[in-house]
């Protein structure tokens, strides 16, 4: 995990608002892998209303400068 730099919401990496893209820099993952994993746990589990979090990151996690 990356101390230096905050949570931001990527410009290179993104397909819709860079929020999995920004978190895949952050925690130094591929953005392909992190979202097809995102996407899965949304889709399985009752318990992570994946569309509502990814919602409100985009709000709430600024883009990068």
């Amino acid at each position: 995990m990356s101390t230096n730099a905050p949570l931001r919401r990527s410009r290179r990496n993104r397909m819709i608002a860079g929020v999995v893209g920004g978190m895949a820099d952050y925690f130094g993952l591929d953005p392909s892998l992190l979202r097809i994993v995102y996407v899965l746990v949304s889709i399985f589990s009752a318990a992570f209303p994946g569309i509502l979090v990814y919602i409100i990151m985009w709000i709430l996690v600024p883009e990068e400068a």
